[in-house]
């Protein structure tokens, strides 16, 4: 696989929309870079009562439309160039759904595996006192990401809070109901993307009903195996993969049946009926619609011709390349870019920043309802962007998006 820097190939988008929106060099040189950086380093008494350091990050990338928003991922690989790109991402990610909101994006280099419980409260306590005056509701949301989670959330709204002597639960979303989250929040990047696919079915004519292959099997990929069938009427999944493998079976598997698997062993591997296959073959087998639930550059150059599937849905961020892009969009192959179809989670997050806010919570059927019509809308919007400017779905999204962020620059007099 080739080696991208997720930072330059999130400039690049930026730029070429730009381009094609006749944005003048001063706002594209706006738009290119985060409006803040927070590096520091947070230092962690360990059980076994040495300190250790750990190098941390917020990127606050554009404010325009509202207060910043992104998760934080505990990750030993993370770098200032992901977390830049991520921050990118979500700026144009919550712009393509008309959220009022910006974008950010934090993280722990750290490996989340090797610390015990108490170990990671202390971390994530640790990390909120590093950014507690660059955050809040009218500033920056955090939210979970990579080995974050609810109770993640949890311990940094508490030590929030602690800080600014008041009660402010929408500082954090993706929390536990009992202390501010919201109903539907769990299947909400899955939910989002399924939406996008139903309407791609039925712009397109592509059947739902056929098989389907997910890369990836977290929470996303998890969730999109459950609910292809239930919101779409059926399907076959025919191949799941994780960190350790893949799998295939061309019956099919059931659903519910893996999830569990994977949730008693770890891994999808050993599942009954599954035939281990290389990681890699798993994206080039023959399904009607395809799920990179992964991390980032997993569809490139070299195997983007062995590409068969009729959809790809993109619920992880950054798993095409430029040159891989093009390469599909020539094929006839339909990318729902991950800027549109992993946007149920922040759409979803936001909706939690509101009942936050007002005190009065929505039940379940409100949530996906309100999801639904935001996800349906903004695919119907990239679609008449790909008409307009005659260009793939992924630069179509992001001229939507760089189109609004840039309206309200200019419109502020920033520019």
């Amino acid at each position: 696989m080739d080696s991208y820097n997720s930072f330059t190939v999130a400039q690049q988008q930026v730029t070429e929309a730009a381009k094609l929106l006749h944005l003048d060099d001063a706002t594209i040189e706006l738009l290119r870079w985060p409006q803040r950086e927070v590096i520091f380093t947070l230092h962690v008494k360990m059980d076994s009562g040495n300190a250790k350091i750990f190098h941390a990050y917020r990127i606050q990338y554009n404010f325009a439309r509202g207060p910043a928003k992104g998760g934080v991922r505990f990750h030993p690989d993370e770098t200032i160039d992901t977390i830049r790109a991520l921050a990118s991402w979500m700026t144009w990610k919550t712009a393509v759904v008309d959220l009022p909101l910006g974008g950010a994006k934090g993280g722990v280099r750290c490996d989340p595996k090797s610390l015990t419980s108490r170990e990671l409260e202390s971390l994530s306590r640790e990390y909120v006192r590093g950014i507690a005056e660059f955050i809040g509701i009218h500033k920056d949301v955090p939210a979970p990401d990579v080995y974050t989670n609810p109770q993640t959330m949890a311990w940094m709204m508490d030590e929030y809070e602690t800080i600014v002597h008041h009660h402010q639960p929408g500082v954090m979303t993706d929390k536990p109901q009992q202390i501010g989250g919201t109903e539907g929040r769990r299947d909400a990047t899955a939910r989002g993307g399924i939406i996008t696919v139903r309407e791609a079915c039925l712009l397109h004519d592509f059947d739902p009903t056929k098989s389907y292959a997910i890369q990836g099997f977290g929470n996303a990929g998890q969730r999109a195996a459950l609910l292809h069938q239930e919101i779409l009427g059926g399907g076959k999944l025919i191949a799941v993969s994780d960190s350790r493998g893949a799998i295939f079976n061309p019956d099919g598997f059931e659903p519910k049946e893996i999830v569990t698997h994977k949730l008693k062993t770890g891994s999808v591997l050993n599942f009954r009926g599954g035939k281990e296959i290389p990681r890699e073959s798993l994206l080039e087998l023959d399904v009607e619609i395809l799920y990179p639930a992964a991390l980032e550059n997993s569809i490139t150059k070299h195997n983007a011709d062995a590409i068969k599937a009729k959809i790809v849905c993109e619920l992880s961020n950054g798993p095409t390349t430029p040159e891989a892009d093009i390469i599909l969009h020539k094929r006839g192959i339909h990318v729902i870019p991950d800027i549109l179809a992993s946007a149920g989670g922040v759409t979803v997050s936001y909706f939690e920043m509101v009942q936050d806010h007002s005190s009065y919570f929505w039940d379940e059927k409100l949530v996906h309802d309100r999801l639904d019509e935001k996800l349906a809308r903004a695919y119907r919007t990239v679609q008449e962007a790909i008409k307009e400017k005659k260009v793939h779905p992924r630069l179509a999204a992001m001229v939507v998006a760089v189109a609004r962020v840039a309206q309200a620059c200019k419109l502020r007099g920033w520019v």
